[in-house]
């Protein structure tokens, strides 16, 4: 079975809206459209019960409902308890919060381990903890081929390693890594495990209660959702965080690592996203009463098949000039390599390229993506960056085949 693009493409307004209908949109990695089961709760909530939730008004109690009805499927989603997930306003806000809540374990010449390949999210907040006395290792990128390479995290590893934060995908080089060695080897020494899915989750549906990691973010507006960052945490791990809410919320999931408070219509839309997986599910497999953990990871089966055909197309093209250099690996399979592609043209610069590929209306980016130190690491110039293609389950094979027509009139 494949899956059916036209039927996932149906479901999002983007594609008849006279604006966007004729544009190729590859920066899903910078934030997906969403999806009508999205935007219908997100209108229904602003539009009947933009009130406080959990009042004593009708309204009041249909915005609570609906805020609960969030928390639950995206909990779910995750095959996660309620209690284990807090959502805030951003992956970098959540993180930056996680930092502060585990500071007081942590003591002058206790060391943490980064990588210069992630996101700046999981990176700064982490270094920012240096300040108290604490050292900083850099686990850092293999300069030709921009992998990490876990030989260099055991050598990192060591008694006074605390916490090691690594992401599940980069947002640059896509390779998924090794969680299950680095959580391994951080875990030999007592040393938590913080993973950044934000570049993982619009492609794989995890599992959080298999995985040994400790923490994990990702972000719901770039996986088909409103502006929101989820962050799991395992029980025995949140027990170890220190509540950076107010005092009287320190016993309330919700509230205790978001001390922004939740953001009501902005959660109580996300429940859409798991009903566009379930209208997936039912349209490829049927009615079922299987959870919705289940029927996204058999729809998810399906979508990286099909992203995994769709970055092929581009990778065969790109390794095939000899002017173009790929981060990452070259050839995308499922379980290996996220179908977000970024390269470099030796005679072009990046945002030169990407602003001839608006021209052609396609939608790509060009810059370091918050990503700097890998870029820096990678010897490229930091003010231009490469040019990031990020493909998703709405993207066609004609699409592909435009981007790869206008590159070919674009670069030399």
């Amino acid at each position: 079975m494949e899956l059916d693009v036209n039927y996932v493409r149906a479901q999002f307004p983007a594609f008849e809206a006279e604006e966007t209908k004729d544009w190729a949109f590859f920066e899903n990695a910078g934030g997906s459209y969403v999806p009508a089961t999205v935007i219908d709760r997100l209108q229904q909530f602003f539009v009947e019960h933009k009130v406080q939730p959990y009042s004593f008004s009708g309204l009041s109690k249909k915005a609570g409902e609906e805020m609960d009805e969030s928390y639950v499927a995206i909990a779910e989603l995750l095959n996660a308890r309620e209690d284990q997930i807090t959502i805030g306003p951003s992956t970098t806000l959540n993180f930056y919060v996680l930092a502060q809540s585990l500071r007081h374990l942590l003591k002058v010449g206790d060391e943490i381990i980064v990588t210069n390949q992630d996101h700046e999210a999981n990176i700064g907040c982490w270094r920012r903890l240096s300040e108290h006395g604490i050292i900083i290792r850099e686990w850092r990128v293999g300069k030709a081929d921009a992998e990490l390479d876990l030989n260099d995290l055991e050598t990192l590893i060591n008694e006074k390693t605390k916490i090691v934060c690594c992401t599940l995908c980069s947002n640059l080089v896509a390779t998924f890594n090794d969680m299950k060695s680095i959580t391994e080897m951080a875990h030999r020494v007592g040393a938590l495990v913080v993973a950044d899915g934000v570049s993982y989750a619009p492609h794989v549906i995890p599992d959080v209660q298999s995985w040994d990691v400790d923490f994990y973010a990702y972000s719901t507006y770039k996986t088909f959702g409103t502006h929101q960052g989820v962050l799991w945490g395992s029980s025995d791990a949140l027990k170890k965080t220190e509540g950076q809410g107010h005092y009287f919320n320190e016993e309330k999931s919700r509230y205790r690592l978001n001390p922004s408070g939740p953001q009501h219509a902005q959660i109580g839309a996300l429940a859409g996203i798991t009903q566009y997986f379930d209208n997936l599910y039912r349209h490829h497999f049927g009615d079922s009463d299987i959870g919705i953990h289940q029927k996204a990871v058999k729809v998810f089966d399906l979508v990286e098949a099909h992203e995994a055909n769709l970055a092929n197309h581009l990778l065969d093209y790109l390794k095939n000039r000899n002017d173009i250099r790929i981060l990452g690996q070259d050839h995308a399979s499922p379980g290996k390599r996220a179908s977000t592609i970024a390269f470099h043209a030796r005679g072009m610069p990046s945002q030169h390229i990407a602003q001839k590929l608006a021209e052609h209306q396609i939608a790509a980016g060009a810059g370091d993506f918050y990503a700097l130190r890998c870029v820096e690491s990678l010897g490229m110039d930091p003010e231009d960056g490469v040019v990031r293609v990020s493909l998703v389950q709405y993207n066609t094979t004609d699409e592909v085949k435009k981007l790869i027509q206008a590159l070919d009139s674009i670069l030399p």
